[in-house]
């Protein structure tokens, strides 16, 4: 009897220390293998087995809390149930043949920290309601087909410290809400579509290191705020249509390293901005004839003065 007692308590110890996955997550996990030809993955899951076992998923007691399936051949779509995984932090499904979109029900997981979907073959736009992740931080959505606007949500993301969209066919104009964005490091967002100006607002997100903007349909000329970005390394934004002088506090970002400005129609000597950012390492100074072909910082005028750039 006394046996059978011990027995009974040592059952439900262990039952208490690593639990069990609850139905609706397993039903959902069960619903992604399902939509993207689990059966056809690369390393397939045993559903007879325990969720523990199944390769790619993390779980911590009985919540699932990491989900990495990437370069694992899954196609398909991710279904709405992914919501009900509402406990995960990781989602990395990189470099798979996934279509469709990001659902909606993505707001449901607020403990999300990094959601990684790049190169895959997604193509819907992105739903206004990722502004839900607000424990959000990394965010790479990279070398898709994802069409439509960059949702004005995404300023939402007041934890976010990297924001890859590049090689997209994202169109409309960068949110100004961009600015809401203080610990963002890193934009990425080259290769799209983007339209509009480069709104003053994103000197608010002082955290920035790197703007890559190269390959869009920018215009105008650059707000002279960009020059508040004192921890600014990178600045990428050749083939658009920027033009005038570039802003006139160029030299104050000591921190840059790169500056990538060709093929635009910028104006003036930029000679001189290469002697007053001796840091820089990269800088597609572009000279015939000793005619300097882009340009500098000889004037303080800025077409900010017109009006809000956005």
């Amino acid at each position: 009897m006394k046996t059978a007692k011990l027995t009974l308590l040592f059952s439900l110890v262990t039952l208490l220390s690593f639990g069990s996955v609850s139905t609706k997550e397993k039903d959902a996990l069960k619903a992604i293998y399902n939509s993207t030809n689990g059966a056809l993955w690369r390393v397939t899951w045993d559903l007879n087995k325990p969720v523990q076992e199944w390769q790619g998923v993390s779980v911590k007691g009985d919540k699932v809390i990491g989900l990495n399936l990437e370069f694992n051949n899954l196609r398909g779509f991710i279904p709405e149930e992914i919501g009900d995984l509402v406990h995960l932090k990781h989602i990395n499904l990189f470099r798979n043949k996934i279509s469709g979109g990001i659902p909606s029900s993505i707001q449901n997981l607020k403990s999300l920290v990094t959601l990684n979907v790049a190169f895959n073959m997604l193509s819907n736009p992105l739903p206004q309601e990722i502004g839900e992740l607000k424990s959000l931080k990394n965010l790479k959505l990279f070398m898709n087909r994802i069409s439509g606007e960059i949702p004005l949500s995404i300023g939402e993301l007041t934890n976010l410290n990297t924001l890859e969209l590049y090689n997209n066919e994202f169109t409309g104009e960068l949110p100004s809400t961009i600015g809401q964005l203080s610990k963002l490091k890193e934009l990425l967002i080259s290769s799209n579509q983007i339209t509009g100006k480069l709104p003053s607002t994103i000197s608010n997100a002082k955290g920035l290191i790197v703007i890559s903007i190269f390959e869009n349909n920018f215009f105008g000329v650059l707000p002279n705020s960009i020059c508040d970005l004192a921890n600014l390394e990178e600045l990428v934004i050749s083939n658009n249509a920027f033009y005038g002088k570039l802003p006139n506090q160029m030299s104050s970002l000591t921190n840059l390293k790169v500056l990538l400005i060709n093929n635009n129609e910028f104006k003036g000597n930029y000679a001189q901005l290469r002697m007053q950012l001796p840091n820089l390492k990269q800088f597609d100074f572009v000279e015939e004839r000793n005619q300097s072909m882009i340009a500098t910082l000889d004037s303080e005028e800025d077409e900010d003065k017109d009006g809000d750039d956005n």
